[in-house]
């Protein structure tokens, strides 16, 4: 996967693959079946989940610009750090589904993309 729109260097990239609506997508250190972390080299990331079983997943992306774990929001609770789905969900007025965010995998090369928000 893909993840664009990076604005700085500064923290990690932090991709959350979940397998249920559990936790999706804040509890992502909790409730995601596969979490990859990639240090901020570029304005572009990439991350590859291998050996992947059969089933329904959603992604959710954080730029975690302080390396907290978490993404950071200001008083209203309106994300200071970038942010991304799968199916380029929306968050309106609140976090998205998770079966607005769902995709099939079924072994098959996914070749997706993740633009991020701030």
């Amino acid at each position: 996967m893909k993840i664009l729109n990076i604005r700085n260097r500064n923290g990690t990239v932090d991709c959350a693959l979940f397998d249920s609506p559990e936790g999706f997508p804040r509890d992502f250190l909790l409730s995601a079946q596969n979490v990859m972390v990639i240090k901020v080299r570029y304005t572009e990331a990439r991350c590859d989940f291998e050996a992947i079983p059969l089933g329904t997943y959603a992604l959710a992306v954080i730029h975690d610009e302080n390396s907290n774990g978490k993404l950071d929001t200001n008083w209203l609770g309106i994300p200071t750090e970038g942010y991304g789905f799968s199916n380029d969900a929306k968050a309106m007025l609140g976090k998205p589904s998770f079966a607005d965010a769902s995709f099939s995998y079924d072994r098959q090369t996914l070749d997706m993309t993740i633009s991020l928000h701030y």
